[in-house]
């Protein structure tokens, strides 16, 4: 049986993430993170400041495209693509579930 440990830190909504923080969390490379900020799908709280920083909200993110990176051997814009489409299938099915909801209320009050 194999054991593996994780890290865990819990963190505030408001909290900030320097650029090296979010590259030691997630496994990322710089290159790697670079790409993904400049595909849109992670965005610094500030993209002219001279020294990124990120909100703890692109935390999530960040982990996943460190763990497709590692397993899939991923390159940046592969990780843009896989991360858009991973997005928006989220988002598909977060519209499924209102609709779902919604029908079930509306079956409910006839």
């Amino acid at each position: 049986m194999r054991v593996e440990l994780t890290e865990v830190q819990w963190l505030n909504p408001q909290q900030e993430l320097s650029l090296y923080e979010l590259l030691r969390i997630s496994g990322l490379t710089e290159s790697d993170l670079r790409y993904l900020v400049e595909f849109d799908v992670l965005t610094p709280i500030d993209p002219l400041a001279s020294t990124w920083s990120f909100g703890a909200d692109c935390l999530p993110m960040a982990r996943t495209a460190g763990r497709l990176q590692r397993d899939l051997d991923l390159d940046g814009p592969g990780l843009a693509v896989a991360l858009t489409l991973i997005e928006r299938v989220q988002e598909l099915e977060t519209r499924l579930r209102e609709l779902d909801a919604r029908r079930l209320r509306e079956y409910l009050s006839d």
